[in-house]
């Protein structure tokens, strides 16, 4: 079978964005079809200013949250990236073999480089760094897709490239590996500010639907969403933005073509309604399927026992293979 790695950050509350980007896919079609790893990696929270306890109670929440969206851990295997040390192992040796170049060349470090410094912060070598380990989560598992947002394609082909180099240089050791796209609502906009996507972390939280906001907040979220000027429910993502992206969520969530749904709406308002139900009726049964897994943190905890052992029985031997390759003394 396929073999696919893809990972969540635990930097905030899980979101809208989250589910329809990566969640769903996952649950409804990779683990179904390939042999499939999802891992919540904390070690990747580590690279900016960070409270301890909120990384670990987010970790937690997000593995929670993975299995109330449907991940089902007799056919998938999930687990903690800092519970298997293959990673950080790894991650070493493709540090010799990237360059300085083509790391500050990655957009991500560049903005958040650059609002760290704007901050009066200093920036943390491990943010340079972290596209590197991205790349160790990748090649440890022999990964042949890995399904990403768009926002993510420069850190897969960076991936692509250490995996040739590595090979080229000390022998064939990795599975050179492609990024792949969800076909629908691949990126979720922030609903106060539709020209940015909906993260994690935003600071206000007010455009953004999480995964756990009751059904009330949810719905006064979407109501008050930014819309565009005009009066007409037209499909037009780069002129109306706002209106584009509730038609887009309203598509990913209940079914149906953007383009066609426009047509259906004479007003915002109607339009602002539906998406909020449709919001609403796709987020209930993750919320109460959390609320019971959470009742019993020993299940979720065994869960990620088994997920990190099944992974470091893939991961090692790999890694072993790599340091034996790049010139390492064998213990």
């Amino acid at each position: 079978m396929t073999r696919i790695f893809s990972g969540i950050k635990p930097t905030g509350h899980l979101t809208l964005g989250n589910y329809l980007g990566a969640l769903r896919r996952w649950v409804e079609v990779d683990q179904h079809q390939a042999d499939a790893l999802f891992s919540v990696v904390d070690l990747h929270a580590l690279t900016m200013e960070h409270d301890p306890a909120r990384v670990r109670r987010l970790s937690r929440q997000a593995a929670t949250l993975m299995l109330a969206a449907g991940l089902d851990p007799q056919r998938c295997t999930l687990f903690v990236q800092s519970h298997v040390d293959e990673h950080a192992r790894l991650s070493y040796l493709l540090e010799c073999t990237a360059t300085d170049g083509e790391l500050r060349r990655m957009i991500q470090y560049k903005e958040k480089g650059g609002q760290a410094r704007a901050a009066g912060e200093s920036v943390r070598v491990s943010l340079l760094t972290y596209p590197v380990l991205m790349a160790a989560d990748i090649l440890a598992y022999g990964t042949d897709e890995v399904p990403v947002g768009e926002d993510q394609t420069q850190h897969v082909e960076l991936t692509r490239d250490l995996a040739v180099r590595f090979n080229q240089r000390y022998g064939q050791t990795f599975t050179v590996p492609k990024a792949t796209y969800p076909p629908v609502a691949a990126r979720v906009m922030d609903l106060q500010d539709p020209a940015s996507k909906m993260g994690k972390s935003h600071e206000s939280g007010a455009g953004i639907v999480y995964l756990l906001d009751d059904a009330d907040v949810v719905r006064k979220k979407i109501m008050r969403a930014v819309t565009d000027s005009g009066r007409d429910v037209e499909y037009d993502r780069e002129g109306r933005p706002g209106i584009a992206n509730l038609l887009e969520m309203l598509a990913a969530c209940a079914g149906g073509n953007p383009n066609e749904l426009a047509g259906v709406y004479e007003s915002y308002g109607a339009l602002k309604k539906d998406t909020a139900e449709a919001v609403v009726e796709l987020l209930r049964p993750v919320r109460e399927r959390h609320a019971v897994l959470a009742a019993d943190p020993g299940y979720v905890d065994e869960v990620l026992r088994e997920g990190a052992e099944r992974a470091r029985g893939m991961a090692r031997p790999r890694v072993d293979a790599a340091y034996r390759a790049i010139g390492l003394l064998p213990a």
